[in-house]
């Protein structure tokens, strides 16, 4: 079983591939049918693999229980004491992350088959959408950092085609442009993480390597700073690809493209890439307190920040995708707490909900001929009534409502952030070696400096050394953690916003009168079977799926946090205390209460439509409500700190440089030069032979004089 499970690896990983390469060159050729069936059949083939993978380790884990499928394909670089190698890795985690990422993947394409049918480019979309597939399933199940960045790269890559699929509108393209671009800026610190691991992994950057190199106190303790520098760089490539501040900026507009590309790269995929990797590299990122700090409060803030901005947003997509933005931060508090499991736990439910959020909205946009503006719907449960039932369950899944997905996975990450707390007794025994360790080095170094020997090293002064060096590390570690409450109280009002603007969207899209054209609302019509059949899969899952996190005591019921544990453990450990079941009930009733008074003010304003008490607060709030609509401005200051300083001395070397220097001087120069040799020549070149015997009369006079 170990060996055929493993040798599933590179099947399900390279069926998306042959499906986007064979359409990607003969789709053309091909009828919409047959393009249609290569596609979904790819990804189809291999979620089906990915379902028999995990159960393979299923019952693998019943012999052992931190049991895995590795499959090394061959060496891909080997240079001195550095290797790359193309092998993939089936544990716990990438298990969860391949079923989601085939999974929602895979109804997306079945769900595109109808939103996609009379679009010229239909070859090249499934085409791109299979390549999006396989570079996901490369990041997720690489058994290295190298594989991981490959598929890292590859997501990247394909989101500025999918986003800029449209590439004629200028609007599209410049959107998959930013995309790529904002990505990229990220993917800076992402490299120079991998080269800083590289060096200190003795040339290889492969997960099992790491995990060992990481165990030992004594080299981790003396390589503090570097851990935390590696940390905050890697961090910096994952809010560059999940849309964490100040990143965040391409993610609203990646609404640019098709709206199942906004429900693939928004639910299941690309955006929680970085909330993966924190949680792959868990037991580096639990050795340094100070960068998870760092992760957990700009989780917070973007939480906080996105979901203010979607509270007055009107473009139904922009909603949405302003609450992606939001909820990638409560996954950031989870995972930057110490919380992991919660955090994945987050982005498999998000998955689900979200990906049927967006799905429906690209349904009711389909049906109201391309309208966008939510202030012009309204009624729509009459005309849509599939899409409006899953609709309205993903919206009080998101919310936190019992007993849906949205409300056990984000009240475990808020739950846990309140046990956040570095376990300082345990973390001290790991670095108790490295303590004694660096207090002799220090004791040594001071009798060395007096001029004597080892033997007059005084053994006390290294107690004295151990125990300032553990305290004053004691004291750093435990006043991070009380970082905790801020995030706590950031996200619970967070919380009640996403409650507050996802029913707000639901009930100006669904409740009331119909408030656009007439003719559209007569030709409005519900989900053909494919849109409607993914619709109704992902609204099932939003509504069932939570309840593989039942919090009883995060023990044995608990069954996703279980699974998790053989890769999670070693993190979670050192950084995450315990919660008692009377404090976590608690949190759980304030957390329906902060969302139940969230659904209550939604309906109180917008259950009719557009009311004129949200008009009168929004006048009586009107620099509040400017802020929010145009949100925060951070795109024009972008424009203004750095887009156009820059493009302004790129034009500037371009003249200098390019124009005048390369163009100018070195390829046109001496053209110029001699074709003004040449109409010289032109002037005594006549044709006259008198002319010319004039001139040989004058040159000989001219010797003549010359030589006299």
């Amino acid at each position: 079983m170990d060996f055929n499970a493993s040798a599933l690896l590179p099947v399900i990983v390279g069926l998306p591939l042959v499906g986007g390469v064979i359409n990607g060159l003969f789709g053309k050729r091909f009828s919409r049918q047959v393009v249609y069936g290569i596609a979904n059949t790819a990804v189809l083939a291999s979620f089906l693999l990915a379902v028999m993978g995990f159960l393979s380790l299923r019952s693998a884990m019943d012999v052992t229980p931190d049991a895995a499928f590795r499959f090394d394909l061959y060496r891909w670089i080997a240079a001195g004491t550095y290797s790359f190698e193309l092998s993939f890795l089936l544990d716990q985690l990438s298990s969860v992350m391949i079923l989601v990422v085939t999974g929602v993947g895979f109804l997306v394409h079945l769900y595109s088959t109808s939103y996609m049918d009379e679009d010229p480019g239909y070859a090249r979309y499934f085409a791109y959408l299979n390549l999006f597939i396989f570079s996901m399933l490369m990041l997720v199940l690489g058994k290295n950092l190298a594989m991981l960045f490959i598929g890292w790269e590859g997501v990247g890559a394909c989101s500025y085609l999918l986003i800029g699929f449209w590439y004629k509108d200028m609007e599209k393209a410049e959107a998959g442009q930013k995309a790529f671009v904002v990505n990229r800026i990220g993917d800076i610190g992402f490299v120079v993480a991998i080269f800083l691991l590289l060096a200190y992994g003795n040339g290889s950057v492969d997960y099992d390597n790491l995990k060992l190199l990481f165990s030992d106190g004594v080299k981790a303790l003396a390589h503090a700073p570097t851990i935390t520098l590696i940390c905050l760089l890697l961090f910096v490539g994952a809010a560059g690809k999940s849309a964490q501040i100040p990143l965040y900026v391409w993610l609203p507009d990646a609404m640019a493209g098709p709206t199942p590309v906004s429900a693939l790269i928004h639910a299941a995929t690309m955006v929680t890439a970085g909330v993966y990797m924190i949680a792959r590299l868990n037991f580096l990122f639990a050795l340094s307190p100070h960068a998870m700090t760092v992760v957990m409060m700009v989780g917070a803030a973007t939480a906080l920040m996105a979901a203010s901005i979607g509270l007055v947003q009107n473009d139904i997509k922009k909603v949405l995708a302003y609450s992606t933005v939001s909820q990638l931060g409560f996954m950031f508090i989870g995972v930057g707490s110490g919380a992991f499991a919660a955090g994945v736990f987050h982005l498999f439910t998000h998955a689900f909900f979200k990906a049927c959020l967006f799905l429906g909205a690209g349904a009711v946009i389909h049906a109201l001929h391309h309208e966008q503006d939510i202030r012009k719907m309204g009624g729509l449960r009459k005309k849509l009534p599939v899409v409006h039932a899953t609709f309205l369950i993903s919206c009080i899944a998101i919310a936190g409502l019992p007993p849906f997905a949205g409300f056990f996975s984000k009240d475990a990450i808020l739950a846990e952030t309140v046990a956040f707390h570095p376990q300082v007794e345990k973390l001290e025994k790991y670095y108790e070696s490295g303590f004694a360790r660096e207090a002799e080095t220090k004791a040594v170094s001071a009798t060395i400096a007096a001029g004597k020997g080892l033997a007059d090293v005084d053994r006390a002064a290294i107690g004295k050394h151990t125990a300032e060096i553990k305290n004053s590390y004691k004291e750093s570690v435990e006043g991070l953690g009380k970082w905790r409450k801020i995030a706590f109280g950031m996200g619970l009002f967070a919380a009640l916003m996403t409650a507050f603007y996802m029913f707000r969207l639901y009930f100006l899209t669904f409740s009331g009168e119909y408030r656009g054209d007439h003719h559209t609302w007569e030709h409005a019509h519900d989900s053909p079977w494919p849109m409607a059949a993914a619709l109704g899969i992902l609204a099932f899952l939003s509504a069932v799926v939570g309840l593989l996190g039942t919090p009883f005591n995060h023990g044995h019921w608990n069954k996703f946090f279980h699974w998790l544990d053989p890769v999670l453990a070693r993190g979670t450990e050192l950084v995450h205390g315990h919660l008692e079941p009377a404090m976590e009930y608690g949190l759980m009733g304030a957390s329906v209460v902060v969302a139940s008074t969230g659904v209550a003010l939604a309906y109180s304003m917008y259950a009719k439509g557009p009311s004129e008490k949200g008009a009168s607060l929004a006048t009586s709030a009107a620099p509040v409500y400017n802020t929010l609509l145009n949100k925060y401005w951070v795109d024009e200051l972008y424009f203004a700190a750095i887009i156009k300083p820059l493009r302004m001395v790129a034009q500037l070397l371009f003249q200098l440089i390019d124009r005048f220097l390369v163009d100018g001087l070195m390829v046109r120069g001496p053209g110029l030069a001699l074709l003004g040799l040449s109409q010289i020549a032109r002037l005594v070149q006549t044709g006259e032979v008198q002319t010319y015997l004039v001139g040989v009369v004058v040159g000989l006079a001219a010797l003549t004089w010359y030589l006299i």
